[in-house]
């Protein structure tokens, strides 16, 4: 028998408490390692990023800090305080972020760009920057800036951790660099933007993405008239969360995305009826962390209406955003296979 609930009728509450425990790898790279990343030896670029990745593991928490006393009488650094790994979507990143955060000395964190810019927004920047720069290494997976407000707060904390002598590292699609092309007026920002690219050592990672190699396409949606057997066969004796699209859509607007990851806890599969294109770019972006959370805790989907590949208006797939929509598409889609054909995602 599957217990069903509804995600639009979840309205999750989490303290500032929950959000500071909440900063380690998901479940699904819970386990992960340097030695479970599998190289394409196709793209030796892969290969070279573990080992950086593994001689970064090594320095972080062998020095003293930062700090006025490092800065005037220390020796200088040969390197920066961060790695930045730059990359296509689907090639391993979080993989190897993950597997940098277990093979480092704690105290540390980890989490998304949008779960460290919520942090911000639930503690103040100044109780942020004073909970994080007692840490050792801080993660930072998807990297993006998505408005001048993000550029110049990442900016502003990227080098106040810096200077008090914690590691960072982060996973983007974008150069350093380059981000924020596309979303707004970067140029006039490039001084912040120039602050953020001075953190970092680059690492690119090229490659395929990995759910794709060898894999059949997407699974055609199903109907609605089938989606009942089918959530009975794939989740008898799980907790499923049974939603019409549109009213899911609808409920996110008034949830934080810094909850999702609330939204879901206890959920073992995700049916939705009638999937249909999104066409505004703020319910498109809300539905994009929510593609990111559902990915991390590996909950597999059954959907009807449109296919994934359809789930965003052509203009955003090829406007400022379009490789946060083409990521989400390419989990959504794995997990569609995890929920219909028994693909591991």
């Amino acid at each position: 028998m599957v217990q069903i609930e509804q995600l639009a009728a979840r309205t999750p509450a989490v303290s500032v408490d929950e959000l500071l425990k909440g900063f380690f790898p998901s479940s699904r790279f819970g386990q992960v390692s340097f030695a479970s990343y599998r190289p394409d030896p196709k793209q030796p670029s892969q290969a070279q990023a573990v080992r950086a990745l593994q001689g970064f593991a090594e320095g972080v928490g062998s020095g003293d800090g930062g700090g006025l006393f490092k800065k005037l009488f220390g020796k200088k650094e040969t390197s920066r305080a961060g790695i930045y790994l730059d990359g296509g979507f689907g090639v391993g990143k979080t993989h190897l972020l993950a597997s940098l955060w277990h093979a480092a000395p704690g105290p540390k964190a980890f989490g998304t760009f949008v779960e460290y810019t919520n942090l911000v927004g639930a503690l103040s920047f100044r109780k942020t920057v004073d909970a994080l720069s007692g840490y050792k290494l801080v993660c930072i997976d998807e990297f993006e800036l998505d408005d001048p407000g993000d550029t110049v707060l990442m900016s502003r904390l990227m080098r106040e951790l810096a200077d008090a002598g914690v590691k960072l590292a982060a996973t983007s699609n974008t150069l350093p660099g380059s981000l924020g092309d596309g979303r707004f007026a970067a140029v006039d920002f490039q001084r912040e933007i120039q602050v953020l690219a001075d953190q970092f050592d680059v690492v690119r990672i090229d490659g395929e993405d990995f759910r794709h190699r060898g894999l059949p396409a997407a699974p055609a949606p199903l109907k609605n008239s089938e989606l009942s057997a089918h959530m009975k066969a794939e989740f008898d004796g799980k907790t499923v969360a049974q939603d019409e699209f549109s009213t899911l859509i609808s409920h996110l607007a008034g949830v934080h995305p810094s909850r999702y990851r609330q939204l879901i806890d206890g959920i073992d599969g995700v049916v939705w009826r009638n999937v249909g294109t999104i066409t505004e770019q703020a319910v498109a972006l809300r539905f994009v962390v929510l593609a990111d959370r559902l990915y991390d805790k590996d909950v597999p989907i059954l959907a009807s209406g449109v296919p994934f590949d359809q789930l965003f208006t052509e203009e955003m797939m090829t406007g400022g955003y379009m490789k946060k929509y083409f990521r989400a598409v390419s989990r959504l889609t794995a997990l569609a296979r995890e929920g219909q054909n028994h693909e591991p995602s």
